[in-house]
């Protein structure tokens, strides 16, 4: 099951997430219609593909907080990793439609008429502002629970500070230096950034579905643990994988035949306990074997 803390947090990321979407797709078409600027429009636009990411992964983060039943054993936690290989893909086509949207505003020589540039830059400076706090939060929220739906929620919002501020960038130079198309530039920059974020948070998502082992790092201090816990004389089967934010534990400890169920049982317990301690994210099973008998 998810700790209450880590559902909390990453709740509070999802409900931050579809509220900033929908505060910044109301704000952007009240530009757009002062403005008649490309670059707000393509803004617009991303901002429309966030709000419907953000509430998918919100559901998928009320879904995964669901408790273990009859039918899903080990939990719902899986739905995280097949939110996040959707998004990885929206991500993905995003990036390749603002790269051609941009290249071709830039081969491009009609200019594209802007007017009443300033309510234009005020409304995308509020837009960065608002994205980067959000961004900010959901990088907290991401690194305490490993939540892979809010990492790739926050990939997205962090690209989207590039086009705002190639938007405020055009908006800025249109208004006193006639220039329209400032915006293109840094917009290749933020595609080709989306599509190497995409290809990251798909790879991790797409690993957790394969039952792709935990990290390395991880496993060897699980081992490093049950190699010196009191009254493990070894250990045999460590084996992990990963769904979510959640890595799943097996390992079968070797223990004294002769000693009390009550004895053993103490020390697996213990041993569970101490493991969850150093990984909250690790949900451990501790198989018992006599030693010398495996």
């Amino acid at each position: 099951m998810n700790r209450p803390g880590a559902v909390g947090l990453n709740l509070s990321a999802g409900v931050a997430s579809v509220s900033v979407a929908l505060l910044l797709v109301a704000l952007k078409l009240w530009a757009l219609g002062h403005t008649q600027a490309l670059s707000v429009a393509a803004s617009l636009a991303d901002s429309a593909l966030d709000l419907m990411m953000s509430l998918g992964g919100l559901m998928a983060i009320l879904y995964a907080a669901r408790p273990a039943d009859e039918d899903h054993a080990f939990g719902h936690t899986s739905v995280e990793d097949l939110a996040a290989l959707g998004q990885s893909v929206f991500i993905l086509i995003s990036g390749g439609v603002i790269g051609w949207a941009a290249a071709g505003r830039l081969l491009s020589d009609a200019p594209s008429p802007i007017a009443d540039e300033a309510r234009g830059m005020a409304v995308m400076g509020l837009s960065i502002l608002v994205t980067l706090g959000l961004v900010l939060w959901q990088r907290r929220v991401a690194r305490r629970t490993g939540s892979r739906v809010v990492a790739a929620d926050s990939l997205h919002y962090m690209s989207d500070l590039v086009p705002n501020i190639g938007a405020l960038a055009a908006l800025l130079m249109s208004r006193h230096f006639g220039l329209g198309q400032v915006d293109s530039v840094v917009a290749l920059g933020a595609a080709l950034m989306l599509v190497l974020g995409s290809f990251r948070i798909g790879k991790g998502a797409w690993d957790a579905l394969m039952d792709r082992r935990a990290d390395p790092s991880v496993i060897e201090g699980i081992a490093a643990i049950a190699r010196d816990w009191p009254g493990v004389r070894g250990f045999h089967d460590l084996k992990t994988r990963m769904a979510g934010s959640r890595v799943f534990v097996n390992i079968h400890i070797e223990l004294d035949g002769d000693q009390s169920l009550r004895d053993a049982h103490a020390i697996g317990a213990g041993l569970r306990r101490r493991i969850i301690e150093t990984y909250p994210d690790c949900d451990v099973i501790v198989h018992k074997d006599v030693a010398g008998e495996t």
